[in-house]
């Protein structure tokens, strides 16, 4: 059976890339929606290629050459543990993890420095106005011509927390994939805080706080009208 084993593993994997990229959106936990034809095609090349390494082994004329007497249980256990190899990649295809959450966004230090205090453009007119959570928090941090200032605001992520019983909107920024995702987060007053990792809708008016364009002014702060509990979005990641 180990002739098969390269070609078993070749399609779990495949199948597992085009579940996630061609029969759903959970690659978007993973990359940008532009790299969905790149997962596609290498999640096809990878079927084909185990397809034709079954084949293959197929054709392949077993060794009926005897064993020598030496080590018969280390010839039989061999094959076997060797299927292991081929779990990781049934478990990618079964159970795909899920999005990065509240863990990976607390890994990072709330820590800003000064990136070009400066004017944003003017916001639209009507309140409540909708901002992704990065564009609220550049805004309430490095906009000197204070944009935000009486405004009513509408943003989604999910919960987070931190030691101090302090908890916050939170969404991951991604530029390629989620490996190079970063936090953007702003902390809600005035609210209860639902459980961790809950996605919700908050409208609410931003609190000036800290020196503009220092870490002082980060995370912002919101005080909240509404929190209303949603559905995670099909894409979890904000995008640069």
């Amino acid at each position: 059976m180990r002739r098969y084993l390269s070609a078993v593993v070749l399609l779990l994997v495949g199948g597992a890339v085009l579940r996630i990229s061609l029969f759903s959106a959970l690659y978007l936990r993973y990359v940008q929606p532009g790299l969905r034809p790149y997962l596609v095609v290498s999640g096809a090349l990878l079927v084909l290629l185990g397809a034709a390494a079954g084949v293959r082994a197929a054709r392949e004329v077993p060794d009926e050459t005897p064993h020598g007497h030496g080590h018969p249980h280390a010839d039989t256990a061999a094959p076997r543990l060797a299927w292991l190899i081929a779990l990781p990649a049934a478990a990618l295809l079964f159970f795909p993890p899920p999005a990065l959450g509240s863990y990976s966004a607390e890994r990072e230090q709330a820590q800003r420095e000064a990136q070009g205090v400066g004017t944003f453009p003017a916001l639209p007119a009507g309140d409540p106005v909708n901002l992704t959570i990065a564009q609220f928090s550049s805004r309430a941090v490095y906009d000197s011509g204070r944009s935000l200032k009486g405004r009513t605001v509408r943003f989604t992520g999910f919960v987070t927390g931190d030691d101090d019983d302090r908890w916050y909107v939170t969404r991951l920024l991604v530029s390629c994939c989620a490996a190079d995702a970063t936090t953007s987060k702003v902390q809600i007053r005035a609210a209860d805080a639902p459980a961790k990792d809950t996605w919700v809708t908050v409208t609410g008016v931003w609190r000036p706080e800290g020196r503009l364009g220092s870490s002082t002014a980060w995370p912002p702060v919101l005080d909240a009208k509404t929190v209303r509990r949603v559905e995670q979005p099909t894409d979890p990641y904000e995008k640069r």
